[in-house]
């Protein structure tokens, strides 16, 4: 059964533990956010649950506590960021205050992250954009899972992508999905519960789809989404892809099959062409296109309207992006947050290797 933990608790854990890895005060802070944002948004896939695993790439070498952030490149509206190895829980939000710098000035800004490592989850670093009043976009490439539409090699991640944009009277759009049918993290859920996975998430080595949620173990690959050519797999393919090349081609990070990997244990790919791995983030002033009042009143009759359509049968409404973890953010911050045993037990784990009760 689930245990329950109040966000302040977990904040305090968490806080620790990157603070005992050697990060700066604000760094550590600024992690702990990045990282327990996903579990608040009930995105369990790519929160604490992933603690230990950023613990090991430390003890690796391959996470530098007090990293070395810097612009390398840069343009009016651009710009691209040498993360220095750091996590990229805190490259990323350096990252999105360039972009947010730039958009004050020439109304839009872009930055390619290289030099990076995983960053949680993108909704978190495009929703920055929102507090500035601002249209936010988060990107990042990842270690090679994901098989392109008729191949059986591992080629791409499951490079995320998400979009930021601030309404009126209504919540905010935020749609932050992964380019594949599932992220590699809902895959770990079913592990730790012992369960299959749906047809069209994973195949394996020959490129046949199946249901065993450990066949990545197996030689196996996740699909792009859409599952199959028939269901429109070519789309996540190209969609990954691009995410592929923003953030790490145009960045100067590691792309396709030469993306770190993240369990730390797996060998790192031979002759990488690039450094670490590659986010783009960027933010747009809405009044860089037309007025800001009239824009978010036309985007809460656009939420409105969607929301008023007809739900098919067995339906009650219709739902925005970013309706659901919304609901679950509130919902959480009010009656904790619930940890799978497996998740409990690594944390207390992980908490006495530093000598920190969990």
């Amino acid at each position: 059964m689930d245990q329950t933990i109040t966000y302040p608790e977990l904040q305090a854990f968490v806080f620790a533990v990157f603070k005992a890895m050697g990060c700066p005060e604000e760094e550590a802070a600024t992690a702990t956010a990045a990282l327990i944002s996903a579990d608040l948004r009930g995105i369990d896939s790519h929160g604490v649950a992933r603690l230990s695993g950023y613990v090991r790439l430390w003890e690796a070498g391959r996470i530098i506590a007090k990293p070395d952030i810097r612009i390398i490149h840069e343009s009016p509206s651009t710009a691209v960021v040498d993360g220095g190895s750091g996590l990229g829980l805190v490259v990323a939000p350096f990252a999105m205050k360039v972009a947010i710098e730039k958009a004050k000035v020439a109304g839009t800004g872009w930055v390619s992250v290289q030099n990076s490592n995983h960053f949680g989850i993108a909704a978190y670093h495009a929703m920055m954009a929102l507090d500035n009043g601002m249209i936010g976009m988060a990107m990042t490439n990842a270690s090679a899972l994901v098989a392109p539409t008729f191949s059986s090699e591992r080629l791409l991640g499951t490079n995320p992508i998400c979009v930021a944009i601030p309404a009126g009277e209504e919540p905010a759009f935020v749609a932050d999905f992964a380019t594949t049918t599932a992220a590699n993290g809902k895959l770990e859920i079913l592990q730790r519960k012992n369960l299959e996975a749906p047809i069209g998430w994973i195949q394996d080595e020959q490129g046949n789809p199946v249901t065993d949620a450990h066949a990545l173990k197996k030689g196996g690959a996740l699909v792009p989404l859409g599952g199959d050519r028939e269901h429109g797999s070519h789309k996540g393919y190209a969609l990954g892809a691009i995410v592929d090349i923003f953030s790490a081609v145009l960045s100067g990070a590691n792309y396709g099959p030469w993306v770190p990997p993240f369990p730390a244990y797996v060998p790192m790919p031979e002759n990488q062409p690039g450094k670490g791995l590659g986010h783009f983030l960027g933010a747009m002033r809405i009044d860089a296109f037309r007025t800001e009042e009239d824009f978010r009143k036309n985007m809460d009759q656009w939420i409105r309207r969607f929301r008023a359509s007809k739900p098919v049968e067995g339906q009650s409404h219709v739902l925005i992006p970013g309706d659901p973890e919304r609901e679950m953010e509130t919902e959480r911050m009010l009656t904790g947050i619930p940890l799978l045993p497996s998740v409990w037990e690594d944390l207390r784990t992980t908490g006495e290797k530093f000598n920190i009760k969990f």
